[in-house]
């Protein structure tokens, strides 16, 4: 059965930064691999080269089994690029397990409940008059909104603006959409 995919959001935590917009694809490539829909968040993580930094943090965090769960989340998955933009050592400083719990709230800031696609994100943009805020598990908001007309944007608790890179990369246990900055907490 072939998937919609429109326009929206990701972790998620699946993925492929080649496209920008609108994507039609049963098992959408990302870092050059295929995403399979009938694999889990982390199972598909682990697949895309583009995502090892997030894979490794999540490991760190305790959270591989959260995420191969049932579900459904969406995961606003950063590449790798993502998080060498920022500062240098940050990386290295979250993944200590004295920082733990820190790392935690951040990985889980990039996850909302539910199966929440493009079209999804953008009928509720719609409805919000161009904004719709959304609640992360780590009990944070975000904030999603159109950047022209086929580009969806995260905007996180600092200000900070993630592009969405690539959209509904579903998964058995949810959708994950990739972005290309790293979403910060308020904390």
């Amino acid at each position: 059965m072939k998937l919609f995919a429109t326009v929206a959001g990701i972790a998620a935590l699946g993925f492929a930064i080649a496209s920008q917009g609108m994507m039609k694809d049963e098992n959408p490539m990302v870092g050059g691999m295929a995403m399979m829909k009938m694999k889990n968040i982390v199972e598909n993580a682990l697949n895309s080269p583009d995502h090892t930094t997030l894979v490794a943090a999540v490991k760190a965090a305790g959270l591989v089994d959260a995420l191969q769960g049932k579900g459904p989340l969406t995961v606003f998955a950063p590449t790798n690029a993502a998080f060498k933009l920022l500062p240098d050592g940050t990386v290295d400083t979250l993944v200590k397990p004295e920082n733990k719990k820190m790392l935690t709230g951040i990985l889980t800031y990039h996850v909302v409940a539910g199966r929440v696609d493009s079209k999804t994100l953008m009928d509720w943009i719609k409805k919000g008059n161009g904004k719709t805020e959304l609640k992360t598990l780590a009990g944070g908001k975000l904030w999603a909104m159109m950047n022209g007309p086929k580009n969806i944007v995260i905007k996180d608790e600092k200000g900070g603006i993630a592009s969405i890179s690539t959209y509904d990369v579903y998964q058995s246990n949810g959708v994950i959409h990739v972005i290309d900055k790293v979403l910060m907490p308020g904390m």
